[in-house]
C-alpha cells in the first residue's frame, strides 16, 4: 500500500506558539522560525514522518494492489476520522467510485459490507484508492511540546557542526520521551 498526500494539513505549531517559546520579539527572524517549525513538523508528521501517524487534519490517499481482493483495508497514520470516497478500477479499467452504503470506516479499518464492491474490479497495481482525513483537530500537548523543543534546539545549533565536534543534532531523549507513546510501527 502506498500513501499519499492529498491535502496537505495546515501549520500546527504556530509562528506565535514558536517565538513565545525561543523568547524571540522581532520580526526579523519570522521566515527562519517558519521554516523551523515545517522541518521539525515535517520530520514527524505523514507518510514519510517518524511518528508514522498524521499531526494536522489533512486528507490522504491509499493506493492498494486488488490481487487478493480485501474486504477489510487497514489504513495508515491514525487518527482517521473519514472516508472520503473509495475508488476502484472496472474491468475495463475505468474508475468507479464505491457507493458510500457498500463500507463503513472503524476505527482504522474501512470494512466493507456484505461482497466487497470492488470484488469483481481489475486487480492490477494502485487498483484500489481509499482517499481518507486524518490528524488531530487539537495536537496532543506532548507532541506540540516536543515540535517547540525540536524547534528550539534547530534555532539554538543553526549550523550542521560546531567548532567543538562534528556530529549531528539528534532527536533529544525529552522530544523521544514525549513521542514515543504516541510512536505507530508498522
Amino acid at each position: 500500500m502506498r500513501i499519499v498526500v492529498v491535502t496537505p494539513p495546515a501549520p500546527v505549531v504556530t509562528l506565535a506558539e514558536a517565538k513565545a517559546h525561543l523568547r524571540v520579539t522581532g520580526t526579523a527572524e519570522d521566515t527562519l522560525i517558519e521554516g523551523m517549525v515545517a522541518a521539525a513538523t515535517q520530520h514527524l508528521d505523514g507518510p514519510a514522518g517518524w511518528l508514522g501517524r498524521a499531526l494536522g487534519v489533512q486528507e490522504l490517499e491509499a493506493r492498494l494492489d486488488l490481487s487478493c481482493h480485501p474486504s477489510l483495508i487497514r489504513l495508515s497514520f491514525p487518527p482517521i476520522t473519514s472516508v472520503t470516497s473509495v475508488t476502484y478500477l472496472d474491468a475495463n479499467r475505468a474508475p468507479i467510485v464505491a457507493d458510500p452504503a457498500t463500507y463503513e470506516l472503524i476505527g482504522e479499518d474501512v470494512i466493507a459490507i456484505g461482497a466487497p464492491a470492488w470484488a469483481n474490479a481489475y486487480s492490477g497495481r494502485e487498483a484500489l484508492r481509499v482517499r481518507f482525513v486524518a490528524g488531530y483537530a487539537v495536537l496532543p500537548a506532548p507532541i506540540r511540546v516536543a515540535i517547540l523543543l525540536m524547534v528550539g534546539d534547530l534555532y539554538a545549533h543553526r549550523e550542521t557542526t560546531s567548532p567543538v565536534a562534528t556530529t549531528s543534532i539528534p532527536i533529544s531523549v525529552t522530544v523521544q520521551a514525549l513521542l514515543e507513546p504516541f510512536r505507530v510501527y508498522r
